[in-house]
């Protein structure tokens, strides 16, 4: 967290804006997340620091430049992107202080944020609402429903209704080739425009246990079977399109060496320990510190050599999650065997041995005509 908030204030946040159209947004609403995070594990007497620089992020989302990317003429203003990451950030804030000493203003933005979410939602004719003009992502509208679910855990209820029929209608357009949410749908329908895919799956994972825990567990176990693999034996990491399809990359899911996406993979660890799968959880976690280059200094730890800031910060809000309104469920049966580790420790054998093995090939030859020169009896 010290690495993240050296790099936000020289501009890490510009820089990722430069990379996708939702960079900055990221940058900071993760950091912000991860701190609430921490925050919530600490004593309620000791969150000072983690309400200070949860709201320092928070004020970045609320800036010009945060609203930047989105649409002021969008139903909710901005998008149910902005809207449902920002609320759910500003509600985070909230939950790490007292009732009595919230501050009025912030408190009147979450309830302002989530009334007009709410209001959005029972007017569409799709439980997904726009993130841009004429684009919808489930994903996006998952986030800005848990906002409301913490608004009725904060506050008195008030959404239920929004949220039965929104979950109802979830169920009437899943993917039907996997029974998933779909990656991006019809923004007046929302019919599946696209299949599911482990980007939008690892954030939807970790979100919908918060709305639905039941309903969560079904999904999660559909996409741990049909997205987590172990390529090359090496793994766990996380596919983009379902085991057994492929499909192109894009801007959501950059590179994919092996069909693997590298951002789903570290988001899939914050959903795993969300649904209480402590195994994948940390076999991620630990394949994550043997392939993510970890740099540490006596006050940092940075990861990809500390080149793309928002990297760690995905990461950071990974290892940092538990959910916030639910309990962690029971745990699904482990999908990752205890031999998972075995092909990483050959390589880093092979690796520690690479050092000696022109010694090694020098003492056979020696050995070898030494031999040679032995007389025989």
């Amino acid at each position: 967290m010290t690495f993240l908030r050296a790099a936000l204030d020289d501009g890490a946040g510009e820089r990722a804006q430069g990379l996708f159209p939702e960079g900055y947004f990221f940058s900071h609403a993760l950091y912000g997340l991860a701190w609430v995070e921490l925050g919530l594990r600490a004593p309620a007497g000791e969150r000072e620091q983690a309400v200070a620089q949860a709201r320092w992020a928070l004020g970045r989302l609320e800036s010009p430049a945060g609203r930047a990317p989105f649409s002021e003429t969008l139903t909710p203003e901005y998008g149910v992107f902005y809207q449902g990451w920002t609320n759910w950030l500003r509600g985070g804030v909230l939950s790490l202080q007292p009732a009595q000493d919230r501050d009025a203003g912030e408190l009147a933005r979450f309830v302002d944020s989530a009334v007009g979410l709410g209001a959005a939602f029972d007017a569409a004719g799709s439980p997904y609402l726009e993130a841009y003009p004429g684009q919808a992502w489930p994903v996006d509208s998952t986030v800005a429903v848990a906002s409301l679910r913490l608004h009725d855990r904060l506050l008195a209820p008030r959404f239920e209704g929004t949220i039965a029929r929104w979950l109802e209608g979830v169920r009437q357009r899943l993917d039907p080739a996997t029974g998933l949410l779909p990656h991006r749908v019809d923004p007046v329908t929302g019919a599946p425009d696209e299949v599911a895919r482990g980007t939008s799956q690892s954030i939807i994972n970790r979100f919908l246990p918060e709305i639905d825990p039941v309903f969560a567990g079904e999904q999660y176990r559909i996409f741990r079977d049909r997205f987590v693999v172990s390529p090359l034996w090496l793994g766990p990491a996380v596919l983009e399109y379902r085991s057994g399809t492929q499909g192109s990359a894009d801007v959501d899911s950059g590179p994919l060496p092996l069909g693997v996406s590298l951002s789903a993979t570290v988001v899939t660890l914050g959903a795993a320990q969300v649904h209480g799968d402590a195994p994948l959880a940390g076999a991620l976690a630990n394949y994550g510190d043997f392939a993510g280059l970890p740099v540490d200094t006596p006050w940092t730890r940075r990861y990809a050599l500390g080149l793309l800031p928002i990297g760690d910060a995905f990461l950071a809000w990974s290892k940092t999650a538990r959910p916030w309104i639910t309990e962690v469920a029971d745990p699904p049966p482990s999908s990752v065997s205890w031999a998972w580790r075995l092909p990483l420790l050959t390589i880093l054998l092979l690796i520690a041995l690479l050092p000696w093995l022109p010694a090694l090939i020098r003492h056979r030859r020696n050995a070898g005509s030494w031999k040679s020169t032995v007389p025989s009896s």
